[in-house]
């Protein structure tokens, strides 16, 4: 079968993780004023609210993690209340340039790290009180995985906010 699913290697990993604040810059920068603190939605996170999201997840989830992971055998993971953080960092009313460079400062000390990754650290696990055993290849993995549900995520926003202006156009979108 070509192009079957396959493990990531810590530098395919890395590449993938420190791409996403490229992706990011790029579709934000190009945002006009004001669209990157745009809701699609009562309760949905703004553009800027998803880049302090992915600044804490990296914090708190994943850069973190490892480090906690690579520092004992088999540590307790915490649990963190994503809500609570995003609302006590307030990033809807931050810059967004302010954000995407402290995304982009952690993403590339990260990546830097896991590229140095060796196969035994890969095995290397913790224990989380939600999800079980999380092994460092399983989180790595879910970095790339949960960026790319996020860049999505601001693309969406983007999409619901040139929505109401496209007419008629409306209906190629809308049609199944």
């Amino acid at each position: 079968m070509t192009g079957a699913a396959r493990a990531l290697t810590p530098a395919e990993a890395a590449a993938l993780i420190g791409a996403g604040p490229a992706l990011l810059e790029a579709e934000l920068r190009a945002l006009p004023e004001g669209a990157d603190g745009f809701h699609p939605a009562p309760g949905e996170w703004c553009a800027r609210e998803v880049l302090g999201h992915l600044i804490e997840c990296d914090r708190r989830g994943f850069a973190g993690r490892i480090d906690i992971i690579l520092a004992a055998d088999s540590p307790a993971l915490a649990g963190w209340d994503q809500d609570a953080v995003a609302r006590a960092r307030d990033d809807c009313h931050r810059d967004t340039g302010d954000l995407l460079r402290e995304l982009a400062t952690m993403r590339a000390e990260s990546v830097k790290r896991i590229a140095e990754l060796r196969p035994a650290d890969l095995a290397r696990l913790g224990r989380h009180p939600k999800v079980g055993d999380l092994r460092v290849a399983d989180l790595l993995h879910e970095w790339v995985h949960h960026d790319r549900n996020h860049i999505r995520q601001i693309q969406a926003n983007v999409q619901a906010f040139v929505w109401p202006h496209m007419g008629n156009a409306q209906r190629f979108s809308a049609a199944g």
